[in-house]
């Protein structure tokens, strides 16, 4: 299904729309890293045993992972600013529900509400889709992908601040302040999306993948404690083999999904999200080794004896250069494309892995390290909603996203299980202490380069793009060439004039192009002069239906044989048949 839309930016200038969306893709990313300065005193603080204060982590990417497709789809339906406020809403009740507990089932219940808030990254992206001119939506969903490395990489020295100088409860007030004035400018400056996707809410499907989800995602998390061949493992990646198969065969045969697996498994999408995870997999391990390594002492022979607030400062530069590049990528994609972008993000992720693996012995070696990863990330994390983008229609922006920000965060969860079980088997135990080796350090290093050259391997199978305009709301860099691309994209699909009895253009007319089928194929809004453009995913019959306040609506048949005839939509006779 393809779908376009005329409609204009509405509430004003968007001037202010791109920093306030990212800053609330910011706040709900540092949800994930908020509790890294204190997880080793977490069983005290919480006066629990070590394995049960792990939940405090696990619920948040559990919680994460199933809500970003859920919300991306209840926005396309709903409008993604309502569920960007409740999503913001809900991680703030979640922030005061830790703020004000010691207890690990209220800490739990929190940290559970804080990861829902994982859904506006997907929201966020598809609110710039449909709200800015196509010259600016390129380095605005750059910035708005990175927003999860940036939110991640800039909470860690700020937590570790907070927690080394303050009562560690006021990480989460802190939190939930952030979450406040995120929703206050979001209300002030974000306008509310008319574009909506037909159908109803897929609540079997919800179900469906966020059981399949929980139990792929928890035995990965919990596999080192449970042990990786113990029966309740493997048992649950066998239930959620089958869960999600049965839930694959469900969403392939309802009429409204939660995700189209059709469109899923279009080439530029599958992989698109297939590297996706590779992504992710390279980016958290810098996440968890380089803190580690700063930290340890001297003594060791190969620490570099940083206090906590040190080691946050000089990991910070990997989220703050995640935020300058995308600018970079903006002019990098509208020369060579999102793929090209990729492709040369992973590359650069490679020879900041490579080179970190004789870079370990000083303090100012890891903020190398750190700018070159955080450059390679930020390119490689912005290409990835332009490639989304690019390949589904504009009613399924929000789930295609989530769909993809879940991918990244089944990479980052793959990660912390693999990294973290590669640094428990090669630890010294000194006086009952587990202190990581230099060896798994550098093995770590060594996975995330692996991780990266099968990402690169699968960029390379993306659909090569067929000429400048192939993404042209990606891809245009000035006003003039959006015009140009406009009305080309046009004559490859129905256009032409909403109008009335008297010959008046109608502006704001709904048209919907309906297939074969009778499912929906596009929609749009005409402009003032009553224009629309609708492109179609193949030749053939369809059914133009369109409608406007104080007029008659109107259902036209139309064949689209490849030519560029216009199709004009009289709304004062409803059973006029045409032929494009």
């Amino acid at each position: 299904m393809t779908q376009t839309t005329t409609e204009k930016p509405t509430g004003g200038a968007t001037g202010p729309l791109v920093p306030v969306l990212a800053f609330a893709g910011i706040v709900v990313a540092v949800m994930q890293t908020l509790l890294v300065p204190v997880i080793k005193d977490l069983p005290q603080l919480l006066s629990t045993a070590p394995s049960n204060a792990t939940w405090v982590l696990t619920s948040t990417l559990l919680s994460g992972a199933v809500a970003t497709p859920i919300m991306g789809r209840l926005g396309d339906l709903y409008g993604k600013r309502r569920m960007l406020i409740a999503s913001l809403s809900v991680m703030v009740i979640g922030a005061l529900i830790s703020a004000f507990t010691s207890t690990l089932l209220p800490m739990i219940v929190g940290r559970t509400l804080q990861g829902f808030a994982m859904g506006a990254i997907p929201l966020g992206i598809g609110l710039m889709r449909d709200m800015l001119p196509r010259e600016k939506l390129g380095s605005a969903m750059a910035l708005m992908s990175s927003s999860i490395g940036v939110g991640g990489g800039l909470a860690l020295p700020a937590a570790a601040l907070v927690a080394q100088h303050a009562n560690w409860h006021a990480l989460f007030y802190g939190a939930a302040g952030l979450g406040v004035l995120a929703i206050g400018l979001t209300l002030l400056v974000v306008p509310e999306s008319k574009l909506r996707a037909e159908g109803s809410f897929d609540y079997l499907g919800a179900l469906g993948l966020s059981v399949g989800l929980v139990l792929f995602l928890l035995p990965i998390t919990k596999g080192s404690d449970w042990g990786w061949t113990s029966a309740t493992t493997l048992g649950m990646f066998g239930a959620s083999a089958a869960v999600l198969l049965l839930w694959g065969v469900y969403e392939l045969r309802t009429k409204a999904p939660l995700v189209d697996l059709r469109t899923t498994a279009r080439p530029a999408v599958l992989f698109t999200n297939l590297a996706s995870i590779m992504v992710g997999v390279s980016f958290y391990v810098v996440s968890l080794v380089l803190p580690q390594l700063l930290q340890l002492p001297k003594e060791t022979g190969y620490g570099l004896g940083q206090s906590m607030v040190v080691a946050g400062l000089l990991v910070a530069p990997l989220g703050l250069t995640m935020m300058f590049t995308a600018p970079v990528y903006a002019r990098l994609s509208a020369k060579y494309g999102p793929k090209t972008t990729l492709i040369l993000g992973m590359l650069i992720i490679a020879i900041g892995y490579g080179a970190g693996l004789g870079l370990m012995s000083a303090p100012w070696q890891s903020l190398v390290i750190a700018v070159i990863l955080g450059a390679g990330i930020g390119l490689a994390y912005s290409s990835l909603p332009a490639l989304i983008i690019g390949a589904v229609p504009a009613s399924e922006t929000g789930a295609a996203n989530g769909l993809n920000t879940l991918m990244r965060s089944i990479g980052t969860s793959v990660s912390s299980a693999v990294i973290g079980m590669v640094l428990a088997n090669t630890a010294n135990n000194v006086g009952g202490v587990e202190i990581p080796t230099m060896h798994g350090f550098r093995v770590s290093f060594l996975i995330a380069t692996g991780a990266v050259a099968v990402g690169l391997l699968l960029a390379l199978f993306l659909p090569k793009q067929r000429s400048a305009t192939a993404h042209p709301q990606l891809r245009a860099s000035s006003e003039e060439d959006a015009n140009l691309e406009r009305a080309e994209e046009a004559l490859r699909g129905f256009r032409g004039r909403v109008l009335d009895a008297t010959g008046t253009p109608v502006a704001r007319a709904k048209v919907t192009l309906i297939d074969r089928r009778g499912r929906q194929a596009g929609a749009t809004l005409s402009a003032d002069d009553g224009t629309y453009a609708l492109t179609v995913p193949a030749q053939g019959p369809y059914v133009l239906a369109a409608r406007a306040d104080g007029h008659a609506p109107l259902a036209s048949s139309a064949t689209h044989a490849g030519d560029d005839s216009p199709v004009d939509l009289d709304l004062s006779l409803p059973e006029e048949t045409v032929s494009a």
